[in-house]
């Protein structure tokens, strides 16, 4: 058996999957906040419920807001902060007894549907995670790609291609530079911009309705913002190539994104690109049953 956990900024979502990949049993806890030795608890009350639930002991595979450095497996760039700087792997793993695999939420992400998703049985993926921020992890034949420095997949953090007139210097982004792709695709941005542009406050999901309803400021709003996803994943297959690009997140949500956003992409040769844009198979779910397929 293997558990899964997600880790979350509001909650801790633990699933139990059987060899198949069917799911046993799943439970769901708020997170503790601000707090490192009561998360570190928090994990292991969520390992016990599953393990009592189906009778069995499990591996345990964990999503984090971050990543641990392979130099000094201290958690980094986690926007759960308390995590920032602490041994969580080799605390956890004394916690629950057991060894524990760790990887990014995204990483988890992509592996979930390049296990048993919408890109099961694809060589390359690249898993986008669109919401409250905007990062994404790389699986190459059903392992992540991690990378030395524990980065590989985090374009949210790289600059927006080609930025017009309008997009110079570009917005202030949290991790201190201007005009980072995240500034512009995550759903605050797309308010932002929306409301720039003269729309009232609204979400992502709320701008999505309105476009729909021929809304005009919102139909720009999106159109502006298809445009500026696909500059942005044109420039990953340029890179990686993969053979799939599977979105998740809220935004992932929007239905138009899917046949509006592949027309736009324009990678290097002219030719009309053969990667798959697709809907998460598991949404919501993928991330915990990502971190479960880390034992694989």
């Amino acid at each position: 058996m293997r558990i899964g956990i997600d880790l979350g900024g509001t909650k801790i979502e633990g699933i139990a999957l059987d060899a198949a990949g069917m799911e046993l049993h799943r439970h769901r806890i708020p997170a503790p906040r601000d707090d490192y030795s009561l998360t570190l608890l928090a994990i292991n009350s969520v390992v016990e419920v599953l393990e009592a639930a189906t009778g069995e002991r499990g591996s345990v595979g964990v999503g984090i807001p971050g990543a641990p450095s392979p130099f000094t497996g201290l958690v980094k760039n986690a926007n759960s902060t308390w995590l920032n700087g602490q041994p969580f792997g080799a605390d956890l793993e004394r916690v629950v007894g057991r060894p524990v695999r760790l990887a990014n939420d995204a990483n988890c992400f992509a592996l979930s549907e390049a296990s048993d998703g919408a890109a099961a049985g694809a060589d390359v993926v690249f898993g986008v995670i669109i919401g409250t921020g905007c990062g994404a992890g790389i699986v190459v034949h059903q392992r992540v790609l991690g990378g030395p420095n524990a980065i590989a997949g985090e374009w949210g953090h790289n600059p927006m291609p080609a930025p017009r007139d309008g997009e110079r210097p570009g917005p202030q982004c949290y991790c201190g530079r201007t005009g980072c792709i995240e500034t512009f695709l995550s759903g605050p941005a797309l308010s932002r911009d929306y409301a720039e542009a003269g729309g009232r406050p609204a979400d992502a999901r709320t701008i999505a309705s309105l476009a729909s309803q021929g809304e005009r400021l919102a139909v720009e709003a999106l159109t502006r913002y298809e445009e500026r996803f696909a500059r942005a994943l044109t420039t990953v297959i340029n890179l990686v190539d993969p053979d799939v690009i599977v979105l998740g997140g809220g935004l992932s949500n929007i239905a138009r994104l899917y046949s509006n956003v592949p027309p736009l992409l324009q990678p290097f040769g002219g030719e009309p690109p053969r990667t798959r844009v697709v809907r998460a198979r598991f949404g919501d779910s993928s991330g915990v049953r990502g971190a479960a397929w880390l034992w694989d």
